[in-house]
């Protein structure tokens, strides 16, 4: 999943961006509303992590110009503010669930994935086809019981395929999945990275939709 962190501490932003990239989603980290604003409008991002205080406003005031606008990206609030009132103002915003300061990394990570299947067309956690079985907030994967790992790419490929199963996804939502990661993006990234996942869990299982995208059967 590719997320955008809007975050103007530098150490929570940090030590926020490392754990969500170690577990294997893409990240852009953004310090202010006007850096989120010009990155959220252009971007699919599959999540958005949204502190309240920043230098140059308001979150909420973002949030709501992003509801306002009709954009269905999920969002976490992550704010010191531990009001009541405040989270109800959040979450009347629009915000899909609130996180207080200090939190625990492990919890931010569940609740990424919480918030991310109830936006999915497949909400449950673990995913079976056939053979195969996909354990998407644990990162496990198994074929025939017998597991296969995967790099971040690939998992990033594969957590778009499997957010919407028999939906074909355009080949430009995967590529800006992949660019987040910070290498260049070439004209067949994301044929080289949907190659290496039909060699692990196999060719039939991803369909090719010409001209279009790829779809998992």
């Amino acid at each position: 999943m590719r997320i955008l962190l809007v975050e103007d501490d530098k150490m929570i932003g940090g030590a926020v961006r490392d754990h969500v990239i170690a577990a294997n989603h893409a990240v852009d980290w953004v310090q202010n509303l006007a850096d989120a604003e010009a990155a959220a409008h252009p971007v699919d991002y599959g999540l958005i992590l949204l502190d309240l205080q920043l230098p140059d406003g308001s979150g909420v005031d973002f949030l709501r110009q992003l509801r306002k606008s009709d954009m269905k990206v999920p969002v976490i609030i992550l704010t010191a503010r531990d009001q009541i009132s405040d989270r109800i103002e959040g979450l009347n915003a629009g915000a899909d669930d609130y996180l207080v300061k200090p939190f625990n990394l492990g919890e931010l990570e569940a609740r990424i994935m919480a918030v991310a299947r109830r936006y999915d067309a497949n909400p449950h956690p673990v995913l079976r086809i056939s053979d195969i079985e996909i354990d998407r907030p644990q990162h496990k994967l198994s074929v025939g019981g017998e597991p296969i790992i995967l790099t971040s790419r690939e998992w990033a490929v594969l957590d778009l395929l499997t957010a919407r199963p028999g939906a074909i996804v355009p080949k430009d939502r995967i590529e800006e999945a992949l660019y987040a990661f910070g290498s260049e993006i070439e004209s067949n990234t994301v044929e080289v990275y949907v190659s290496r996942l039909r060699k692990k869990i196999g060719r039939d299982r991803i369909r090719t939709a010409r001209g279009i995208g790829y779809t998992l059967g």
